[in-house]
């Protein structure tokens, strides 16, 4: 099933590579990737981060004393600067060259320039956001980190082309009189960005023309070859991808969200050439697609840097090509967990590359999710792209999707859907801060009826998110203050054509805006629906007693909650009805609303570590859950609550509507190795994920964990230095888990068993 490749070089250069962006023999914090230098360059090309910082402070001090002072041309000139005075390298044990300076060392001015937004726009309705912050109700910032650079563009015209489009552009209307002074703006500042690269590009040229090693030959010769225009081959290709990840992550202050749209169909074309030309063999390409993953495992970020595979055209007939196998096949024999791989299916998808797939993730390769491309394209749809557009489309962060060239996200909003339960039960009041934070809903105590406090949740929630739309909104309108995101903007054609920033106008931007703690929300108003009107168990007042208390000395009553028979995630009627109400509702708030630049607000049901880290902030809730445990995380069941197995699971999943949320949504699934064992084991595998997109899942990762294993891992870590676990939209080693994250994964493990 998994072919082998033959790597000349990898292993032995394996050492140099682990310690190229951090040293292996010192701590390392994932969260904190940009803190961190490996091995040290050659001095000569350039100075150290400390010389950089405090020629910035330099640029600034004085370019900000000046009448011609402008956040795009000032970024631009740090940019820059970064570029002519970063040490670099071009090293026999790599393809792929070194930026020394690679620890976003702008950011002091990025977080200036936000500061000073929510200052000017907001003022002081950024207490609330704060407020709402401190008590795990919603985050909401100012979001630059989710971009996809049309690669098509980079591929083909390379960055002189780039610069050469904008340019005609620009003489193109400063000829005709329609000119204006923003434009010329934003051509000044591209074109410092896009010059300062095309000079480093000649820098690690004639840096390669100084070694004598094979490697360095074939760098010299791809670099000369992106200095003066587009790819050429594979490794061309490869070597674009990365070199813009690193100046647009690192250097720019811009995350880059996908690899290639689709990474084996954006290296398909150069592929086929190479093979049928015979400039490359399948080990060699493989060798290089080897070295190239290899980047993004070394730089371990903590998020997990993604790419997507596979996807089907408009037409119907699929994009799986022999790059889809060998790339699956080169990360298999690698071993990694870096970068994550999002994998695009339906029913249509050749049975024998998912079944690939699959067989990865039973033998521990957790780190990819299935992303039902018929949902894909029913979300899309929604909001006005078109079929074939939305055939065609991006899967970026860590399952959101929009089309290509599809803008960036201009804020992120996390609403804490649990959280509207507590304000429901306090009157509004929150219990951490001491604020009223909720709307006067009334005491529930006085709540006769299960509807009227239903609707009093439902009401919290909408407050919530009026809140964080209303008050986020001026400072979405100043975003293009605060980050100017002109490399970006310059792989744009419309922004090249328009010369606009992509963030100020040049394309529709999104807000993207994520449902955390979905299925506790479901839980904790089903218990108090069960537990004071259905069954009676105790009253409201004796409820909010035992929640006051933390459940200390309710311990009756709290495994009476934990047990409640309507839970999300086990195909319960009343459960599910509910949960599909909460997602209406939720879908409806958002549609028509436009953001701040004129986009919609992307709806997903995804959490990031919100689960964790707004759970931190939540006092005890009704569905039996301590004050301060984690919730439940993306669309997937309260952990513990599913206790009627995956189908269960799948069913309450499936039964709403999963193209409303029009940013993606993922179920976190787990299975016995036993389930999926043995050529049956991997059959019912397939048939448990095709289940899920026949019947409108959006995404599903699965981990597949003995419990046995689990506890041993905990007890023996040293002997599981490479047990990996799919967290939420990100894969981590077992290892780098803290003890109470493990504990809920045992927990989970258990009631398989």
């Amino acid at each position: 099933m998994h072919e082998k490749y033959c790597f000349k070089t990898l292993d032995g250069d394996m050492e140099y590579l682990l310690n190229k962006y951090h040293r292996q023999d010192e701590n390392y914090n994932p969260f904190a990737r940009f803190d961190y230098h490996g091995y040290e360059y050659d001095s000569s090309t350039g100075l150290t981060d400390e010389e950089i910082i405090a020629g910035i402070d330099k640029i600034v001090a004085e370019f900000g004393n000046t009448p011609d002072y402008n956040n795009q041309i000032l970024k631009a000139r740090l940019v820059e600067y970064v570029l002519d005075n970063t040490r670099i390298d071009v090293n026999e044990h790599d393809y792929f060259v070194g930026i020394y300076t690679w620890g976003r060392v702008i950011k002091k001015v990025i977080n200036k320039w936000s500061a000073q937004c929510y200052a000017k726009y907001v003022g002081e309705k950024k207490q609330v956001l704060d407020d709402f912050w401190a008590s795990g109700t919603a985050w909401t910032w100012l979001d630059f980190d989710h971009t996809v650079p049309d690669w098509d563009s980079l591929l083909d015209l390379g960055w002189s082309g780039i610069l050469e489009r904008a340019r005609r552009s620009y003489e193109s209307k400063k000829a005709d009189g329609t000119l204006t002074e923003k434009q010329e703006i934003f051509f000044t500042a591209l074109e410092i960005e896009y010059t300062a690269i095309l000079r480093i590009m000649e820098r690690f040229v004639k840096y390669a023309d100084t070694k004598a090693n094979a490697k360095s030959t074939a760098t010299k010769a791809s670099l000369e070859h992106l200095r003066d225009g587009g790819a050429q081959d594979t490794y061309d290709a490869l070597h674009m991808m990365y070199l813009y990840f690193m100046i647009s992550e690192s250097v720019d202050h811009y995350q880059v969200r996908s690899l290639g749209y689709g990474l084996d169909a954006s290296l398909y074309p150069f592929y086929k050439k190479d093979i049928e030309s015979g400039r490359y063999t399948k080990d060699e390409i493989a060798e290089f697609i080897a070295y190239f993953l290899q980047q993004f495992s070394c730089i371990e970020n903590y998020w997990g840097q993604p790419f997507y595979l596979a996807g089907t055209n408009a037409d119907g007939t699929t994009k799986v090509n022999e790059l889809t196998h060998m790339i699956l096949d080169v990360y298999y024999q690698m071993g990694i967990y870096n970068p994550k791989i999002q994998f695009k299916v339906c029913d249509r998808t050749p049975k024998d590359i998912v079944m690939k797939a699959l067989d990865m993730v039973r033998n521990g390769v957790n780190s990819i999710v299935f992303v039902n491309e018929d949902i894909i394209t029913k979300a899309l749809m929604s909001r006005g792209i078109t079929y074939e557009e939305a055939c065609d489309s991006v899967i970026s962060g860590c399952y959101e999707y929009k089309s290509k060239r599809g803008g960036i996200d201009i804020s992120s909003i996390y609403i804490d859907g649990l959280k509207a339960v507590c304000f429901a039960l306090s009157n509004g009041l929150d219990k951490t801060t001491g604020k009223q934070l909720g709307l006067k809903t009334g005491d529930p105590r006085s709540f006769d009826t299960f509807d009227k406090f239903y609707n009093a949740v439902r009401a919290q929630l909408g407050h919530i998110n009026e809140t964080c739309f209303t008050y986020n909104y001026e400072a979405e309108r100043h975003v293009g203050e605060v980050n100017p995101s002109v490399l970006f903007s310059g792989t744009l054609a419309e922004c090249a054509e328009n010369l606009t920033d992509a963030i100020d106008g040049g394309v529709t931007n999104r807000t993207g805006t994520l449902f955390c703690g979905f299925a506790s929300l479901v839980d904790a108003t089903m218990a108090v629906y069960e537990l004071v009107y259905e069954r009676k168990v105790c009253t409201m007042d004796e409820l909010l007693k035992a929640l006051d208390a933390n459940w200390e000395g309710y311990e009756k009553l709290r495994a009476k909650a934990l047990n409640c028979k309507h839970k999300f995630g086990n195909n319960d009627r009343i459960a599910d009805a509910y949960a599909d109400a909460f997602h209406k509702f939720y879908a409806a708030d958002l549609a028509g609303r436009r953001n701040a630049h004129g986009g919609t607000y992307g709806y997903e049901l995804h959490s990031a570590r919100a689960f964790i880290e707004q759970g931190k902030r939540i006092e005890a809730t009704p569905d039996g859950r301590r004050a301060g445990e984690e919730m439940s995380k993306n669309v997937s069941p309260v952990p513990g609550a599913d206790r009627k197995g995956i189908t269960a699971a799948i069913n309450s999943v499936t039964s709403m509507d999963m193209s409303l949320n029009d940013a993606g949504g993922c179920l976190d699934a787990m299975l016995h190795p036993s389930a999926v064992s043995g050529d049956d084991g991997l059959e019912a595998f397939y048939g448990i994920l095709m289940t899920y997109v026949k019947q409108g899942g959006a995404s599903i990762h699965v981990n597949v964990f003995n419990v046995d294993t689990l506890r041993e891992a905990q007890k023996y870590p040293e002997k599981y230095r490479t047990l990996q676990v799919r967290v939420c939209g990100w894969n981590v080693l077992w290892n780098n888990l803290p003890k109470s994250e493990q504990d809920v994964y045992i927990m989970r493990a258990e009631a398989m068993v």
